[in-house]
């Protein structure tokens, strides 16, 4: 477990021997489900290595991202909900190969009163996915979708620090939030700019920052 090569976690010496004192370890592999909608919590997670993804579907089924968990963060609507005995309003899966730490509820709770770094540690999560829910929204509400789709493209090849993303063009309307149709025009015009190169199940970012 890399909880040790974490730098969240170097600073608060006795809140990570406790986390591992508490906590179980499972390796996920890629496209592996973590959490379910409407399901329950009963651990909270601490992603260790690899990364996740957020989503939140409609009644139709139709999904769209809200945000990553990278290594070293936890899902702050997984705290709310573990600690109020609901159930999730979010999906969770694996975007590659990840280990996470799973602390149960009820020593979560204890976490919360023996030690305020923990607590600390919660409120700079919760600050930070409440920005990215913002920026969702943003995007959502303002911002077209060709540019939406680049700034994504952008985002996920960021994550895996690599110029090129292995996708289907469904996923990405998926992730977005759209249909199909629309996100394969839309690459199809950013290839003609010059923005991309298209391969089988490939996007290859060429505008580098």
């Amino acid at each position: 477990m890399e909880l040790d090569n974490l730098a969240e976690f170097k600073a608060l010496p006795l809140v990570k021997e406790k986390l591992k004192d508490y906590g179980f370890t499972k390796n996920f592999a890629e496209g592996d489900i973590i959490l379910n909608e409407n399901a329950y919590i009963n651990a909270i997670p601490i992603v260790t290595r690899g990364n996740i993804r957020v989503m939140r579907s409609d009644e139709d089924g139709r999904e769209i991202l809200l945000y990553y968990i990278k290594a070293g963060e936890s899902c702050i609507m997984s705290f709310l909900g573990g600690i109020h005995h609901d159930t999730s309003k979010v999906s969770a899966v694996a975007e590659e190969p990840t280990e996470i730490l799973f602390i149960p509820i009820d020593k979560v709770n204890l976490l919360i009163k023996e030690f305020p770094e923990w607590l600390d540690y919660i409120f700079r999560l919760y600050h930070k996915r409440f920005e990215e829910l913002l920026e969702v929204v943003n995007a959502v509400a303002f911002t077209k979708m060709d540019d939406r789709l680049l700034n994504f493209i952008k985002k996920k090849c960021q994550l895996t620090n690599s110029h090129s993303l292995y996708i289907t063009h469904e996923n990405l309307a998926n992730e977005l939030g759209t249909a199909r149709v629309v996100v394969s025009r839309l690459l199809k015009q950013m290839e003609e700019k010059g923005l991309v190169k298209l391969g089988r199940n490939k996007i290859q970012l060429l505008e580098i920052e």
